[in-house]
């Protein structure tokens, strides 16, 4: 590369510099603007969410899931609505993933066990 094209890079390199150091604090407060709330919703949802059931809402789960159980052998789950159906729909492949999800993890990796 010649000296002149050489100096030109030069040149330029360090006026982006200079632009870049100059807008760097406004750029920073904007993103910061843009990130606060976005975050403090993702931070309340993040405690509340992935929680253990605690020790008062396990009589609640077992009743569930004897209702279920009673509602497979007696078919009472062919009087649920469209919309109850897809709703238990959604939270069995909800559930489904994150079994495989914690299975991947436990074995960490996608292909089966070394056996």
């Amino acid at each position: 590369m010649p000296f002149h094209q050489s100096s030109v890079v030069v040149a330029t390199t360090a006026q982006f510099v200079r632009n870049l150091a100059e807008k760097a604090p406004a750029l920073v407060d904007t993103a910061v603007t843009y990130l606060k709330p976005r975050l403090a919703i993702l931070w309340h949802y993040a405690k509340v969410e992935p929680v253990p059931p605690t020790p008062a809402e396990i009589p609640t789960a077992i009743q569930s899931l004897k209702k279920i159980v009673s509602g497979a052998q007696t078919s009472s789950f062919k009087q649920l609505t469209a919309k109850e159906a897809l709703l238990n729909g959604l939270v069995a492949t909800e559930v489904w993933t994150w079994f495989h999800a914690g299975e991947i993890t436990g074995k960490r990796g996608v292909i089966g066990y070394d056996v």
